[in-house]
């Protein structure tokens, strides 16, 4: 066990372990010192461990008042001989550092200046943090809500997934019925609360699992609901995560552009069948294909998800994927490095993902976003993932998801309703959520009294 036996300064020792726990995992057993041997214009720490001992100094920023902190795990890569693309960084939202950097006005200079020499972030991974947090200054707006609808239903549970999801042929699919007669129910009441507390909507977004399971009539009347009971006269967008084309059809997506649904993901993950199946995810090329085209046709702006790290998949394997990706003329990209999680079937087997050549994968699909003109718009990081990798949207110029930047950069309040649905009340650096029961029973079992809880809380949040 670590212990940190000697700092003459305070540090969060939990959060050092815990930093060390995923970096630095050979220093599981060690004892380490990191003292603060001067702090003027200058700070400089000694770190040292059994068997070597090194200082790490940095000019002291004025406004920078983690920098001890950082620069304490950033020593420790120091001590370790460890370098990472993304330096010491572990946090999910890294774009949101460099605003807190932009609303400190710190200049662009500076912003890199302390990234590469206390973060230790590679130039690379620098100028893309820098450009996707110029492309979401444009979009980011404290004035307007998001509003997220879950259908925690799929055909199917991927193996990888640790989402709210159930099939709907099992146990919680007794209760399907009786969720959407509840779902509709929220939907209602909520839009009412919106229009009568004036709230501008500015994106909506239809989630889950897997909302194309719905049938035909379930998914017009789900629509029908959200255009007779939101005000969207300030909508931006309006996004339906069909996923998995296996449960979509013509008729399906016809009702979608009818009801003024403008954006829809196709997410394959994946164009090796033989990995989908292992990953208990139907998919034919050819009626994934028939549902693009369909898509295109009618006029729906289209996201494709793509997975990198599936069990079995080789760099060549993705490689091939990759290569199958220029076929298509997506207005929106995301890729996805997989970082399993506890909830998931893989991680519960003890399944490792495969070494992969990052840099024979990035030149690969740089390739192709220079070819479909695609870029970076939103980013973010998990635990657990490789090292250079991260997961990030790629779009067309101009047709960037605002629902995407808004709820990574947790700048706007979103209003969460169904199956698993999370509500974000942002106000500044402060945020208050309520979560939805994912378990489907729970929700029907517990709906008025949390429907009761939570419009008192979007009146007193949002009046």
């Amino acid at each position: 066990m670590i212990k940190i036996i000697k700092s003459n300064f305070e540090l969060k020792i939990a959060g050092i372990k815990e930093f060390i726990r995923i970096l630095i995992p050979e220093a599981k057993d060690d004892n380490i010192e990191i003292n603060l041997i001067k702090e003027n214009k200058e700070i400089i720490l000694e770190l040292k461990k059994e068997d070597k001992k090194i200082k790490f100094s940095e000019s002291n920023i004025d406004g920078f008042e983690e920098q001890k902190k950082i620069m304490a795990k950033s020593g420790l890569l120091k001590l370790y001989d460890k370098k990472y693309k993304w330096g010491s960084l572990t946090g999910v939202r890294l774009t949101k550092l460099v605003r807190k950097f932009m609303d400190k006005r710190f200049s662009i200079d500076k912003i890199k200046y302390l990234l590469e020499k206390i973060y230790l972030v590679s130039e690379d991974k620098i100028d893309l943090l820098l450009e996707i947090v110029e492309t979401e200054l444009k979009y980011l707006n404290r004035k307007a809500i998001t509003v997220y609808i879950g259908i925690p239903y799929c055909p199917t549970k991927c193996t990888y997934c640790s989402f709210a999801s159930y099939e709907k042929k099992g146990k919680m699919g007794e209760r399907y019925g009786d969720f959407l007669e509840k779902l509709l129910e929220e939907i209602k009441i909520i839009g009412e609360l919106t229009k009568e507390l004036e709230v501008g909507i500015e994106s909506i977004y239809i989630g889950g699992g897997t909302p194309a399971i719905l049938s035909e009539y379930e998914m017009e009347s789900l629509l029908k609901k959200v255009r007779e009971n939101f005000d969207i006269s300030n909508l931006k967008e309006f996004t339906f995560e069909a996923g998995r084309s296996d449960v979509l059809n013509e008729k399906k997506l016809e009702i979608l552009k009818k009801y003024g649904v403008d954006r829809i993901s196709l997410n394959p993950q994946t164009f090796n069948e033989d990995t989908l199946m292992k990953v208990n995810r139907v998919f034919n090329r050819e009626k994934f294909d028939k549902m693009y085209e369909i898509s295109k046709k009618i006029g729906l702006i289209i996201n494709m998800d793509f997975i990198i790290g599936l069990p079995g998949e080789t760099t060549e394997d993705i490689l091939e994927t990759i290569k199958n990706i220029k076929k298509y003329d997506m207005e929106n990209l995301t890729i996805h490095m997989l970082a399993l999680k506890k909830a998931s079937k893989l991680y519960k087997k003890g399944h490792e993902i495969e070494e992969l050549n990052g840099e024979k994968l990035e030149k690969a699909l740089k390739e192709v976003l220079n070819e479909k003109k695609l870029a970076p718009y939103y980013m973010y990081r998990q635990k657990n993932s490789a090292d250079w990798g991260e997961n990030i949207g790629y779009s067309v110029k101009g047709k960037e998801s605002v629902f995407n930047i808004q709820v990574i950069e947790e700048n706007q309040t979103t209003i969460g309703i169904g199956g698993g649905a999370i509500t974000k009340f942002v106000n500044g650096e402060d945020i208050t959520r309520l979560i939805n029961p994912k378990d489907p029973i729970i929700y029907i079992k517990e709906f008025d009294e949390r429907l009761k809880n939570k419009v008192q809380k979007i009146k007193k949040e949002l009046h």
